[in-house]
């Protein structure tokens, strides 16, 4: 597995393997003795978020703790998942099929296997082409929303675009970026009118900071790659 995978981090490499020799993470489902990708296996969620478990390799967290989120995501801060190894999550974003093919679709609600259950909240179901990982010092908050929890992410300490399994550019972020922001406003749209105002002043904002992140680490500035691989 390590020759086919060369960046493959040691914590990962007692995990499991597929028959197409993919190493398979902690938090997928499994039934019938088969890996369910990429479906997570939710009685883990809540494993790995008290305590404090790499929701990829499934050992204890360090110091700096990663996401692997989509675009929208950076603006709204808001994700369904828990975090990661920095060096776990890096790998994901340049291995997992679906963050690295663009063409990849996501398992529908009606396609999960029996037992298990989708996602918490309202999610987008494309495939950006793009994926970030969103580093933090913090654990990230959970919080109850309707059918589930969801995370709240912290300001990063660090930030990673990916596209293809290679670093993306700036211009493949930014037409992630725009081409799902129209989804995130739409959404605005359920809203009474004087939430909706609100919500799209603040998606506003978060755009624009999200915006300043991709200039930033495009131009290579190392306020934002502080610990790479670490964590």
């Amino acid at each position: 597995m390590s020759a086919r995978f060369p960046d493959l981090p040691a914590r990962m490499m007692g995990l499991p393997v597929d028959h197409r020799g993919f190493p398979v993470p902690w938090f997928v489902a499994w039934v019938d003795g088969e890996p369910q990708f990429p479906v997570a296996d939710g009685r883990k969620l809540g494993i790995a978020h008290k305590f404090e478990k790499c929701w990829v390799c499934g050992s204890p967290l360090g110091r700096y703790r990663a996401s692997v989120i989509g675009p929208m995501c950076a603006i709204n801060r808001t994700i369904s998942e828990p975090q990661s190894h920095v060096d776990c999550a890096i790998f994901s974003a340049r291995n997992c099929p679906f963050l690295s093919r663009p063409r990849m679709k996501r398992v529908g609600a009606e396609n999960l296997p029996m037992g298990v259950i989708s996602a918490a909240g309202n999610g987008i179901l494309r495939n950006p082409g793009v994926a970030c990982v969103w580093v933090e010092r913090a654990q990230s908050q959970a919080f109850r929303v309707g059918n589930g929890v969801l995370f709240r992410l912290g300001d990063p300490t660090e930030v990673h675009w990916f596209a293809e399994g290679r670093a993306a550019t700036a211009r493949e972020i930014m037409e992630s970026i725009d081409s799902g922001m129209p989804l995130l406003v739409a959404e605005t749209d359920k809203e009474l009118p004087w939430v909706r105002d609100k919500a799209r002043q603040e998606l506003r904002a978060r755009y624009r900071e999200v915006v300043r992140l991709v200039d930033l680490t495009a131009a290579g500035d190392e306020s934002l790659l502080i610990v790479q691989g670490s964590g």
